[in-house]
């Protein structure tokens, strides 16, 4: 099918920003919760008096925390390059926020080193976390792992820890650091101290996007966000210790990538429906890629499926679903395209294209947007901006009606040096009353209630 557009006015009117679809825009929401589905959106967004966030009438937010103020923990002051975020319930009624701080060695506030939460003293990335009661008032903030590099996405276990991951593959002595980078990492919200700062190696050695878990199976799925040709892989983990609770992912497992008979790169396909049976993984030869990245070896005849720009990923029904932002043949794909959404059923070894993105729209979203998405209360997804200009949250609805949510207000930054800061890491509450999303730079957390259902 082909999905509508909705036209989205800006603060002055005078410009609107689009997102078309093709495709069965159904299939994103198999598994939801949600049976509703919000039609036409929240209404037209209102001018923030106080420059920070647009939102429709009758929605308001919090400030949780913005990078440089002091951490409450007493660690040191917040991190920037607030990304990924996960919610998790707590006890009485209380909510653990775990946030990524995708910090380089270039970042300009690094994640505090606390003793039993580093991994690498030279690494500025990491995670926080937020202590948050029923009404979003912050109880507590502090470091939840250290060390680490350009932790960028991840995704929530059922066992409810977080897995972030590191978008890199720097090894030691690269840019300063002491170990090789370029794994997953357990945070527990609740007590990091229980996961600590232990890669998951046998998960693999490469630039982690995103994941997520077979809740029958235990079977981790995971993107690779390469940023050079060859791109990235899409793999699956089989853990030894499958759905065990926390710290089971460290007793180790096999790392897979996924072949696509006949198809080497996943740009290659550009028909929604077209569906692929008999998808084969194949073992990684050297998944900690002691000399050769993942995405150059060996997987012997028939080769390997590469995509550019994997990246978020999530469980939907008896299905893992993974997003490739765009593929341009300028940087090395086979063909150029502005966003596909795949569908892989493990019990069928079933690979579907459900949906690709523009570009018939009104205003040309940039070629890394849409980027973080998640489920929305009442069906759909909510999907954030990463571009030029003003940056949204747009609510995408089952049928295609794509709606804003959000908006960046202007002065994000400061009156005399304003920014215009992609949103990363929506996510919802466990009782899905409230949105959290991060402004990434100025990093800026946010809490949005109001009647999202």
């Amino acid at each position: 099918m082909s999905a509508t557009r909705r036209q989205l006015l800006s603060r002055t009117g005078a410009s609107v920003a689009g997102i078309a679809f093709t495709g069965a825009l159904s299939e994103l929401f198999a598994g939801s919760a949600a049976a509703a589905s919000r039609r036409g959106g929240y209404g037209p967004l209102v001018p923030d008096p106080d420059g920070l966030l647009d939102l429709p009438a009758g929605f308001r937010y919090r400030v949780l925390s913005r990078q440089g103020d002091p951490l409450r923990s007493g660690e040191g002051p917040v991190p920037s390059n607030h990304d990924g975020m996960g919610a998790f319930a707590g006890r009485r009624g209380r909510v653990h926020l775990v946030r990524n701080h995708e910090n380089r060695v270039t970042g300009k506030i690094a994640v505090p080193t606390v003793p039993g939460l580093t991994y690498d003293p030279a690494g500025k990335g990491g995670c926080t976390v937020l202590e948050l009661d029923g009404r979003n008032n912050v109880l507590g903030e502090r470091v939840a792992v250290a060390g680490t590099a350009v932790n960028c996405a991840g995704g929530p276990t059922p066992w409810n820890t977080w897995l972030t991951c590191e978008e890199t593959e720097d090894r030691a002595g690269t840019n300063g650091y002491t170990k090789d980078h370029g794994f997953i990492f357990e945070v527990d919200g609740a007590d990091p101290h229980r996961t600590g700062a232990v890669p998951l190696t046998a998960m693999g050695r490469f630039q982690h996007e995103a994941i997520a878990i077979d809740p029958a199976s235990g079977i981790v799925y995971e993107t690779e966000d390469a940023f050079e040709h060859p791109f990235g892989l899409f793999y699956r983990f089989l853990p030894e210790k499958p759905l065990g609770g926390t710290g089971s992912l460290r007793a180790g497992g096999t790392l897979e990538a996924m072949r696509v008979p006949g198809v080497p790169d996943l740009s290659l396909i550009q028909e929604t429906g077209a569906r692929f049976e008999g998808v084969e993984w194949v073992p990684v030869p050297d998944p900690l890629a002691t000399g050769t990245p993942i995405r150059h070896q060996d997987f012997g005849p028939g080769g390997i499926t590469h995509a550019q720009k994997l990246e978020g990923c999530y469980w939907g029904g008896r299905a893992v679903y993974f997003v490739s932002s765009f593929a341009r043949a300028k940087d090395g794909s086979a063909a150029t395209h502005f966003g596909q959404v795949w569908k892989y059923e493990p019990h069928r070894r079933r690979l579907t294209l459900v949906v690709v993105f523009g570009p018939s729209t009104d205003v040309q979203l940039p070629g890394e947007s849409p980027d973080n998405i998640c489920l929305a209360p009442t069906g759909g997804l909510m999907v954030c901006e990463d571009g030029n200009g003003a940056q949204h949250v747009f609510g995408v609805s089952p049928r295609g009606e794509v709606y804003a949510v959000a908006r960046g207000a202007q002065n994000i930054g400061t009156p005399e040096a304003p920014e215009w800061g992609e949103f990363a890491g929506v996510t919802f509450s466990p009782d899905r009353s409230t949105m959290y999303v991060n402004c990434y730079t100025p990093g800026t957390t946010f809490a949005v209630t109001g009647p999202w259902c």
